[in-house]
């Protein structure tokens, strides 16, 4: 008998859609319309954008498994929203940093739009370089940098970034909450936190926000030919910019405190969509 994850290694397009098909019989929901993978800070809004249809153990889905990061859930989720749309809430996330290649990086978000999934909510917990963001603020991604030397797409897969994060959607949230402000996220391979170095590099090269996640996530979304809005909470200044040592116990506690009304904040974005 094949072994599933070796079927993820030799065609990671098939692994997707029997992950797909896993969840329409564990959920009863034959099609989602909209996906979010909430990261550090964005869970709750899983709590406040409409009613809960099923909940799934990530491991019981091919291709997934547990999150190793504190502040990710476990379990994959389906939504029915007031406006009748089914919304997937992919909650474990797997990280570059994790070693298991970039192909179960991005197996969440072609999952999601092997399910239909026409709409890629992809949210995180960043460092910021504006020295003007205070933690806890919520930013929209504007454009990513892709410094993990990777990347999702295979062969002679030549695909457009140039409107990778929606214009559109980026407008609907601002709608929302007009304060919102927007910036560049600059994607590290980690685990480490990045020198001050590397932080001047990027504030150099016109970024604003340093991360472990989200731009592979947005490239494979984008060849699925999906819509995307991208969040970042940025939880701490990044180093050199702060003058304190980062600690992950710093990006949790930013993230606790700013969930209520970040994740109030996302769940009226989706309303709108």
């Amino acid at each position: 008998m094949t072994n599933p994850l070796e079927t993820l290694a030799n065609n990671p397009f098939e692994i997707a859609k029997q992950a797909a098909e896993q969840i329409r019989e564990a959920t009863g929901v034959a099609s989602h319309d909209i996906a979010l993978t909430l990261g550090s800070g964005w869970a709750k809004a899983a709590d406040l954008i409409g009613e809960t249809v099923a909940t799934v153990p990530a491991k019981d889905i091919v291709g997934f498994s547990a999150p190793v990061v504190e502040g990710h859930v476990a379990s994959i989720r389906s939504i029915k929203l007031p406006s009748g749309k089914h919304a997937l809430v992919l909650g474990a996330r797997t990280h570059y940093y994790e070693g298991h290649g970039v192909r179960r990086v991005v197996h969440g978000v072609r999952t999601a739009a092997a399910t239909g999934a026409k709409i890629m909510i992809l949210t995180n917990g960043c460092g910021g370089i504006k020295e003007t963001w205070t933690p806890g603020t919520p930013v929209l991604i504007s454009d990513h940098i892709n410094l993990t030397a990777d990347s999702p797409l295979e062969g002679a897969t030549f695909i457009d970034l140039t409107d990778l994060y929606s214009k559109r959607l980026r407008e609907i949230a601002r709608s929302v909450d007009g304060s919102l402000d927007e910036g560049i996220y600059a994607q590290f391979r980690g685990p480490h936190y990045e020198t001050p170095a590397e932080v001047q590099m990027v504030k150099h090269m016109g970024g604003h926000l340093v991360g472990m996640s989200t731009a592979l996530e947005a490239i494979a979304a984008r060849e699925a030919g999906m819509e995307i809005l991208g969040f970042s909470l940025m939880t701490n200044l990044a180093a050199g910019v702060q003058k304190t040592p980062l600690s992950h116990a710093e990006v949790l506690e930013a993230g606790r405190e700013a969930e209520p009304r970040i994740s109030a904040l996302l769940a009226s974005i989706i309303e709108k969509l």
